[in-house]
Parts: C-alpha cells; sequence; structure tokens
C-alpha cells in the first residue's frame, strides 16, 4: 500500500472509531490531524510517533490503527540497548496508566482485557517489526556471504584459464625458441631468437606472478576452518562442527587448500538452497586420510542436477588434484558433501 494511502486509511480509521464513541467538531478535527502527523513522521521519527500513538490512546482510549503501525515501524528500527530501553519504558507507563484507569473507573472493563490489548496492539507488532529486520538483515549477510563466494571462485577460474591456456602457449614458444637457438642460424638470427626465447621466459614469469596474485585468497588451509565457521555464524547460518580421531596436520598444501574450500563450498551451497536449516560439519581423521562432511537439511524445493554448479566442478578437480575423492550425496531428507584427503604428500600424485 502506497505511504499517502496507508495515512488516509489510519486516520479514517481512528478517527471513526473516536466519532462512534461520541467526539464531534473540532476536537475531531484535531484527533485526526494528530494522527496524520504521527503517521507522517513515523518512518523518520519512529520512536516519537510511537510514543505520540501511546500518549494519543492514554487519553482517547482508541487509536487502534496507529498502535499497530507505529508499533510496528518502532520494532523494525530497534537497533541498540537505548532503542530497547526507550520502548519497554513507554510501554510499561502505558500498562500502569492503563491498569490505574481500569481500576479507579467503576463498571470498566476488567483488567486483563486490558492487558490483551496492551498485548495484541503494542507488543504483538512491535515484536513483529523486530523479526521483520532481523529476518531482512539475515538475508543481506547471507546475499553478501555467497556474493564473496562467487567472486572468490570467479577469481579462481580465472586463474585457472590463464595458467592453463596462456601457460601452455607461453611454454611451447619458448621451447620452440630454444630449439632454433641450437639450430644452424646466422649469428644476428640466432641473436633474434634468443631475444624471443628470453622475452617468451620474461612473459611466463610475469604470468605466474599474476596467477599467484589472482589466487591470493586460495591460501587458507585446514586450520583457517574454524575461522570459516565463525564467519558463518556470525552472518547468521547455524553451524556445529566437530572432529573424531587424532588430529594432524595436512602436509600437502594441495590437500590443505581443498579441505579448506570443501567446507566452505558446502556452508555456501547451504546457505544458499537451504537457507536457516542447520549446518554440520565434521572433520574425521582416520590413520592415511581425513573425512570432511558437510551435511544440512534437503530444501523443500527441488535442487539442480548434481554436478552442473561449477563450483562442485572445479572442487572436485582440485580434490583429486590433492590425490582425494569428493562425493556429493543428495539423499531423501539430509545433502551431504563428502570429501577424502590423503595425510601423505606421496599419495597425492605427483602433479599439480
Amino acid at each position: 500500500m502506497p505511504r499517502y494511502a496507508l495515512i488516509a486509511a489510519v486516520v479514517v480509521a481512528d478517527t471513526a472509531l473516536l466519532w462512534l464513541d461520541g467526539t464531534h467538531g473540532w476536537t475531531l478535527a484535531a484527533y485526526a490531524a494528530t494522527v496524520a502527523l504521527a503517521m507522517a513522521a513515523m518512518n523518520r521519527l519512529p520512536f516519537a510517533a510511537f510514543l505520540a500513538a501511546l500518549a494519543l490512546a492514554v487519553f482517547s482510549g482508541g487509536l487502534l490503527a496507529l498502535l499497530v503501525c507505529t508499533g510496528f515501524q518502532a520494532g523494525h528500527r530497534i537497533s541498540a540497548r537505548r532503542d530497547v530501553v526507550l520502548t519497554a519504558g513507554a510501554l510499561s507507563a502505558y500498562v500502569c496508566v492503563l491498569l490505574l484507569a481500569v481500576q479507579r473507573s467503576p463498571g470498566a472493563e476488567e483488567p486483563w482485557i486490558s492487558l490483551a490489548r496492551v498485548v495484541v496492539l503494542t507488543a504483538l507488532p512491535l515484536l513483529a517489526g523486530r523479526y521483520v529486520a532481523q529476518q531482512r538483515e539475515h538475508l543481506r549477510r547471507e546475499k553478501a556471504l555467497i556474493a564473496e563466494q562467487e567472486r572468490l571462485r570467479e577469481r579462481l577460474r580465472i586463474a585457472h584459464d590463464m595458467h592453463d591456456s596462456l601457460g601452455h602457449l607461453l611454454s611451447l614458444v619458448s621451447v620452440q625458441a630454444a630449439a632454433l637457438e641450437v639450430g644452424p642460424l646466422p649469428p644476428d638470427q640466432r641473436r633474434a631468437v634468443g631475444g624471443l626465447a628470453g622475452t617468451a621466459r620474461a612473459a611466463a614469469a610475469e604470468l605466474h606472478e599474476v596467477v599467484n596474485a589472482l589466487r591470493g585468497h586460495d591460501a587458507p588451509g585446514l586450520e583457517e576452518i574454524d575461522d570459516l565457521v565463525a564467519r558463518s555464524r556470525a552472518a547468521g547460518a547455524s553451524v556445529t562442527i566437530g572432529t573424531s580421531g587424532e588430529a594432524v596436520p595436512l602436509t600437502d598444501p594441495r590437500a590443505s587448500h581443498a579441505a579448506y574450500r570443501v567446507v566452505q563450498e558446502g556452508l555456501t551451497n547451504a546457505v544458499k538452497h537451504a537457507s536457516g536449516a542447520s549446518i554440520t560439519v565434521s572433520l574425521d581423521w582416520q590413520p592415511d586420510a581425513l573425512l570432511i562432511s558437510v551435511a544440512n537439511p534437503m530444501p523443500r524445493r527441488p535442487l539442480s542436477p548434481v554436478g552442473g554448479g561449477s563450483g562442485l566442478h572445479g572442487l572436485t578437480e582440485r580434490v583429486a588434484a590433492a590425490g582425494g575423492l569428493l562425493r556429493v550425496h543428495p539423499g531423501p531428507r539430509v545433502f551431504r558433501l563428502v570429501a577424502m584427503l590423503p595425510l601423505v604428500p606421496v599419495l597425492a600424485g605427483a602433479t599439480s
């Protein structure tokens, strides 16, 4: 509903209630103007508008719509302890005034009815506004986390492509130039070929530096998993981590990086596809391997086909390069990402 339409609806609703109670003339007009001003200031001064609504409610006994709207906005804007104290104090004062009025008025309604009205018209809107604000902040943090993971994944993809394509071509140029250097060439051409070979080697060295810069975020390893879990919890995810067996460091840097990426990918997928669900990370040290598992309940909406994402495909290659195995188990109730990484570098293979 547009803002002006909402203001008009609240003014008409609360003014009509007061008119039905017998209020007419300038008093009713002033009442309507005050309700309109409180609604107009609700977005910029939510707590002031809520306090004004409580004060008007004490004198008029009405303001049902205004209390609900200003209470919801005040709950939505609560961000500090001062706001909580201010709102709770005003609400407590409102309750006390209502109870005193009930006790001093003969034939008035029962106190529990007044308390029920306070809960429905003020406490529930405040809690609803606070809940909506927390959910929006939770979604914002989730989107920021997912966006950061996507940026890192894109950096790694670019680095991988540059290493595979340009590195291979520059290596061929360098090898061919070296072959020409030892061939029967005139001195001037031999010098030119030598310069070409040197240029190719220099270009390969610069490419290596660029690739290392692009893969600068690939440094975290097994020891950084606790920090990764802590950051996910700070972003609003419900993550528990458990370990079993005798923990030993992964001496192969590739395996250590792969372990970190497995947990990172599992957390990212869980946040993306099963937002709000509990996530379980387990590290199980076997005599010759580390077993990593990231599990979360299956989302209600169906997942895309397994292996269709570039994240899992690249992760599979990373784990395989470290001599390990990666498996995805989309069970009927639990989605589980499982990886096995060797503890001994020799088992990881000779090529990177």
